[in-house]
C-alpha cells in the first residue's frame, strides 16, 4: 500500500481515494501529441472522503468553484508537460494546495470603530482639498 498523501500536520488523504485517468493532451509537442495521452485528469472525491473533516469540506467546496461536479467530485486536469509524470505530479500538487487552502479556518473579522483622531485627520484632509479646489475658481476681477 502506497504512502498517505500529506495535506497538513494532521490531515492525509489515501491515494486509492484518487482516481486518475490519461487523456490526449493539447499544446506542445508536434506529432507526437496525437499518439501519446500525456494529460491527466484526476478526480477525488470530496463530499464521500473519509479522511477529510466536514467544516474543511464545505469551505474546499466553496474554493473549488467549477471544479467541483455536482456529485462533489473533484476534477483538475494537467497537460501543461509532454510528460505524463510530471503532469500527473502536478495535479496531484494542485490537489494538495486546494486542500490546504481549505484547511486553514479563516480568522474572524472583529468589527472596530474608526477612533477620534482618525476622525480629525479624515476632516482636516477634506477642508484641505476643499480649499484647493476652492481657489482654483477664484476668478480675478475685471477692470
Amino acid at each position: 500500500m502506497a504512502d498517505r498523501i500529506p495535506i497538513t500536520r494532521t490531515i492525509s488523504i489515501d491515494p486509492s481515494e484518487i482516481e486518475e485517468t490519461f487523456v490526449r493532451g493539447t499544446g506542445p509537442g508536434g506529432q507526437n501529441v496525437n499518439k501519446v495521452s500525456s494529460a491527466v485528469q484526476l478526480r477525488f472525491d470530496l463530499l464521500n472522503s473519509p479522511s477529510i473533516p466536514e467544516a474543511m469540506k464545505r469551505r474546499v467546496a466553496a474554493i473549488a468553484g467549477k471544479r467541483l461536479t455536482k456529485d462533489g467530485v473533484i476534477v483538475l486536469t494537467a497537460n501543461t508537460h509532454r510528460d505524463q509524470p510530471m503532469n500527473r505530479t502536478e495535479a496531484q500538487a494542485r490537489l494538495v494546495a486546494l486542500l490546504a487552502e481549505g484547511a486553514h479556518v479563516p480568522k474572524p473579522r472583529v468589527a472596530t470603530r474608526p477612533t477620534l483622531a482618525s476622525k480629525k485627520r479624515r476632516l482636516e484632509g477634506k477642508s484641505i482639498r476643499s480649499t484647493v479646489k476652492q481657489l482654483r475658481n477664484v476668478r480675478p476681477e475685471s477692470e
